[in-house]
């Protein structure tokens, strides 16, 4: 009896080629308004395609162009050089009001998180409205993380992936640390004591709170 398959019928279970599945990507990426996850790509793709695969070629292919596929988190979008986000300003610009205790509070989150309230009060010197932290949540830039092993159990607060995407960050860790914040003129003043973390740099000097407000508010 001939065991032979039907080429034809093979084909319906192979993975689609590798540059096929990269303009998958490319295409799901395109149409998303919101970063997409690995995970989330190959459950859209034919049987057998490897995302992780297809987006290493697929980042690789967009490097230098004016449109880049970038990390956010564990997810992926296709975005703007940021050498060329310039060119964007008069289409993107959207203003943001944010109050001194909303800044603060928010950098408290991105240097610190995860963070309580009560942590952030005791940086900050003092109480933090519930309105302070409405807003940033509305926002979307923090959201609520798990709770703490102490007693009482009290939640913490981290910043989220809109945070991240919205400033070019791949992470928390990508935070600007004081010689950066320096050589892009956001230090000029010693902030209240510990405000923020020295971040990587090495230097005892803390860092301003006049460069947080011009560095968070967009």
């Amino acid at each position: 009896m001939s065991t032979d398959t039907d080429p034809a019928e093979e084909s319906l279970f192979a993975a689609p080629p590798m540059e096929e599945q990269e303009r998958m990507i490319e295409a799901i990426l395109f149409a998303s308004a919101e970063p997409v996850t690995l995970k989330d790509l190959e459950s859209r793709m034919p049987h057998g395609c490897d995302a992780a695969e297809a987006m290493v070629h697929l980042r690789r292919r967009y490097d230098g162009r004016g449109v880049q596929v970038m990390k956010i988190g564990d997810a992926y979008a296709l975005r703007t050089a940021v050498d060329l986000g310039y060119l964007m300003q008069k289409e993107t610009v959207e203003v943001r009001k944010l109050s001194r205790a909303a800044i603060e509070t928010l950098a408290i989150i991105a240097y610190h998180q995860p963070v309580t309230r009560a942590e952030i009060e005791e940086i900050r010197g003092v109480s933090v409205s519930r309105g302070t932290v409405d807003q940033l949540l509305e926002l979307e830039w923090i959201r609520l993380g798990r709770r703490k092993m102490t007693p009482g159990r009290p939640v913490t607060f981290v910043v989220t992936e809109g945070f991240l995407d919205h400033f070019g960050l791949e992470n928390a860790r990508d935070l600007p640390g004081l010689k950066e914040l320096r050589s892009a003129g956001l230090l000029e003043n010693r902030p209240p004591p510990s405000l923020l973390p020295q971040v990587g740099d090495g230097e005892d000097e803390p860092e301003s709170s006049e460069g947080q407000s011009e560095l968070f508010e967009d």
